[in-house]
């Protein structure tokens, strides 16, 4: 038990520094000027003026992001309790991390051709371009959110119905609530270059946190075994779980 709860640790250390990689890549293609001029506040006079390292080095980032992000996130499926709420989670969960990296690719793309055009004599263009290119594929975004979100929606499903380790009041520290909680903190700062880099990366910010309250209560010790039915005895009857 000591070496899996270790290595839960281990998995949740991974995830954090997983957001520190896709956040850090968040902040690095949107921290500038906040001034814009067309209907997309996120084209602003700071990204123009973004040199193309950032953009590189935040696209760069996101794959070890996505791995680390991936070894925390199968990594919670060991503090559900029953082997076949295990499995959906895990589907759910492998599904899910793809998008992370399409709606990545997706922005720091319209990003780099929207800096490059205002840098090399095609400013009058840029925002028209850049507009219209979002337009057209802006149905990307919701589709990839139906994707990734199912899997954060029925962990909230598993600890409330107190199907994990955890007490039920765990499921709101769920990354969505999180989330929500944190947008409504952006009602509250004013329009600026943080402004813009802490919402880009407000995922990442919000998964910090709920990784971070997991390895909080995994190191004040207060969570039991994480996979009971391998040392539960069997169940002679033969009876499944029917909730």
């Amino acid at each position: 038990m000591n070496g899996m709860r270790k290595g839960m640790k281990t998995a949740l250390v991974c995830g954090i520094l997983g957001c520190l990689c896709y956040g850090g890549g968040d902040w690095l293609m949107m921290f500038g000027n906040p001034a814009h001029h067309g209907v997309l506040s996120w084209l602003t006079e700071g990204t123009a003026a973004i040199p193309q390292w950032r953009y590189n080095l935040a696209m760069a980032l996101a794959f070890p992001g996505i791995i680390l992000y991936g070894i925390a996130l199968f990594a919670v499926q060991g503090y559900i309790k029953a082997e076949r709420h295990r499995r959906v989670y895990h589907c759910l969960n492998a599904f899910g991390l793809t998008p992370w990296m399409a709606l990545h690719l997706f922005y720091v793309m319209i990003l780099t051709l929207f800096a490059w055009m205002n840098g090399n004599g095609y400013a009058d263009s840029a925002l028209a371009v850049c507009e219209g290119l979002f337009n057209r594929l802006s149905w990307l975004v919701p589709a990839a959110e139906a994707v990734m979100l199912p899997v954060f929606l029925y962990w909230f499903w598993v600890q409330i119905r107190g199907k994990t380790v955890f007490p039920k009041g765990m499921a709101f520290t769920n990354v969505l609530i999180i989330f929500a909680l944190l947008k409504e903190l952006l009602l509250l700062m004013p329009v600026s270059a943080f402004r813009l880099g802490f919402t880009n990366g407000l995922m990442s910010e919000s998964m910090i946190l709920w990784f971070g309250a997991m390895l909080i209560w995994e190191r004040n010790d207060k969570v039991p075994d994480p996979d009971p039915d391998k040392s539960a005895p069997a169940n002679d009857g033969g009876e499944e779980e029917r909730t």
